[in-house]
């Protein structure tokens, strides 16, 4: 039988998402100034949940202060925020979906108005921001890794207290993670510096520490495809990245953008401008692959499925619209009957 948009999907752990389709973390600026979640918040996620999509992701959600990337954004580096979140998740479970949170460290990608504090970062190097110049962050030292990982670690924690499904580490869209794998940014001289290798090591090591204290905990990484950046990461390198993942325990690999950040790249037109990408990536893994980049339509999800270039399909903005009526128009399985 032939996969498409309504074939459910059995993780490790038994559970299920009941159909291909995604809806992406994308920031609501919802939260209050300090990353709680509001009754917006709580209105917001009900809605998305009318999309019966099989995973629903809430947006990023800062692992620490130091970390915040904008003014109304979710956190989550605190256990006081833990009760909020959870009714994020019972409202999410209640539409049949299952739920994972995004959780990020801005890097470099920030400004210190935002944060309070000095910027920190892989190294002392500008982030590349197209129409922004922000701040040079300082370069951690090898002494600040084990409390960075360690808020990761935490951060994963407080997910799966609040019972979500799954945790997604953001490590694309040029964010603080990104900064670690990218040469363009990363330019140190230690363990985790110079080769890809080690430039991936502290995210490896993110993902190791999670799935041995946390290991109910299904687990999600958002990697770039590549760069979008003159001398960045290739598709060579994410697909070795991607084989390392697996390997540390990466159940989920979601496909997006690098350096360059979320928008669409130059030259990349129509529905799915990311996927290619994401094709590429699973090619090199055994792990269920998510692909991205403007995709609206039920029938091109049935289509992408069938070219096998992805496993599950991330319907952002097309479902933020109205997600209701997505769900109505495109959770059908009349057009894929005639697509095939």
């Amino acid at each position: 039988m032939k996969t498409n948009r309504s074939t459910p999907y059995k993780f490790s752990n038994n559970k299920i998402a009941k159909n291909r389709v995604i809806v992406p973390p994308m920031a609501s600026q919802t939260a209050d100034e300090d990353g709680f979640v509001t009754d917006r918040t709580i209105e917001h996620y009900k809605s998305l949940g009318e999309s019966q999509a099989g995973i629903i992701f809430v947006e990023y959600s800062y692992v620490h202060s130091s970390g915040k990337g904008e003014v109304n954004q979710l956190s989550i580096h605190s256990d006081s925020h833990i009760p909020g979140l959870q009714k994020i998740a019972q409202v999410l479970h209640q539409s049949g979906s299952l739920a994972g949170l995004q959780i990020v460290h801005a890097g470099g990608k920030t400004n210190s108005k935002i944060t309070g504090q000095d910027l920190i970062g892989s190294s002392a190097t500008q982030v590349p921001v197209k129409g922004w110049t922000p701040e040079v962050p300082k370069e951690m030292s090898l002494e600040d890794i084990p409390t960075y990982i360690q808020w990761y670690v935490e951060a994963a924690r407080r997910v799966s207290t609040a019972g979500f499904d799954f945790v997604e580490i953001h490590a694309a869209h040029g964010y603080g993670l990104n900064q670690w794998l990218s040469p363009i940014t990363n330019q140190r001289k230690d363990e985790y510096g110079g080769s890809l290798d080690n430039r991936q090591r502290l995210l490896i090591e993110i993902v190791q520490t999670i799935k041995v204290e946390i290991p109910e905990l299904l687990i999600s990484v958002r990697i770039p495809g590549q760069d979008y950046y003159p001398d960045g990461l290739g598709l060579k390198d994410m697909q070795f990245v991607a084989t390392c993942l697996e390997k540390a325990g990466v159940e989920l690999i979601h496909v997006s953008s690098g350096i360059g950040g979320w928008r669409r790249p130059e030259g990349r037109n129509g529905e799915g401008y990311l996927v290619n990408d994401a094709k590429e990536i699973k090619i090199a893994t055994s792990l269920p692959v998510i692909g991205v980049g403007g995709i609206e339509k039920g029938i091109t999800i049935d289509q992408m499925l069938l070219q096998k270039k992805l496993d599950f399909a991330a319907v952002g903005r097309a479902i933020l619209k109205d997600p209701k009526c997505w769900n109505k128009m495109h959770l059908g399985l009349d057009e894929f009957v005639t697509a095939i």
